[in-house]
């Protein structure tokens, strides 16, 4: 059975409904990492920022247990949707989703048209050489601070400062990634794969992420065809939040060459 999302999947919907399409994926962290991406472009296209299932409290099905599935159900939904020539923009977990829909689009005759570019942001999944990601499993809330921003003192979060909910959501959310991405947060298989995307590509890495460092995002890079990378000066792991405005300088002109 093909995997397919929840039909209570939530997603914030903004911008005009006759521009196009912009599929925007969080993160480890949820969908409040990216709701500035969200925000930014739906003054000029129409966004779609779902939330993965199994975050936030929300349910994941069995048949999505994979970044592969979920990457599935994604292109299944936009489908439905009648959508084409779609953006895909991810951040962390979301990157590697997007690149994930870009390999499956080449393959698949049925998803022709449906992926028009993808931008992946900081994105993990693929093993580089030399380049080992961060044992984000492994990192308490201080080293994920340390490893994931510029300024360590702006992401820092006091554990001892949650509420019982934001604890249980942290703690799902961090079962459901495991389950999803695997502990490693990574497939061997995927930089080989990287080869079969056609479409646009922007690979965009924060200059002082400790997660997956700039050199890993080269490689990444290195291995579509065509794809573009840029370095935000001043930026971790989530470059949107820490260095916003640079950030949109890097992203606009690959976006405004689309039009």
């Amino acid at each position: 059975m093909t995997p397919s999302l929840p039909q209570n999947t939530p997603v914030v919907e903004s911008g005009n409904p006759d521009a196009r399409t912009a599929l925007v994926l969080h993160g480890g962290g949820g969908p409040q990492t990216v709701a500035p991406i969200a925000g930014y472009l739906a003054a000029t296209m129409h966004v779609l920022a779902p939330t993965h299932p199994g975050w936030n409290g929300t349910s994941r099905p069995d048949d999505i247990a994979s970044v592969a599935q979920l990457a599935t159900a994604y292109l299944d939904s936009l489908l439905e949707r009648g959508e084409h020539d779609v953006v895909v923009i991810g951040s962390s977990i979301g990157g590697w989703i997007a690149l994930e829909m870009a390999i499956q689009c080449a393959a698949d005759e049925r998803y022709a048209g449906l992926i028009g570019a993808v931008i992946d942001i900081d994105g993990v999944g693929a093993v580089v050489e030399g380049e080992p990601g961060a044992d984000f499993f492994a990192l308490d809330a201080r080293q994920l601070a340390e490893a994931a921003w510029h300024n360590p003192e702006l992401g820092y979060r006091d554990p001892a400062a949650f509420t019982d909910e934001q604890r249980a959501i942290q703690q799902s959310n961090g079962e459901t990634m495991a389950a999803i991405a695997g502990r490693s947060m990574s497939d061997a298989t995927l930089l080989e794969r990287l080869g079969a995307i056609t479409v646009p590509t922007l690979v965009v890495f924060g200059a002082s992420d400790r997660i997956v460092t700039p050199a890993y995002g080269q490689a990444v890079a290195s291995a579509i065809p065509g794809a573009e990378f840029a370095v935000v000066p001043a930026a971790g792991h989530l470059p949107h939040l820490e260095a916003p405005e640079a950030t949109w300088a890097v992203i606009d002109p690959f976006v405004n060459r689309l039009r």
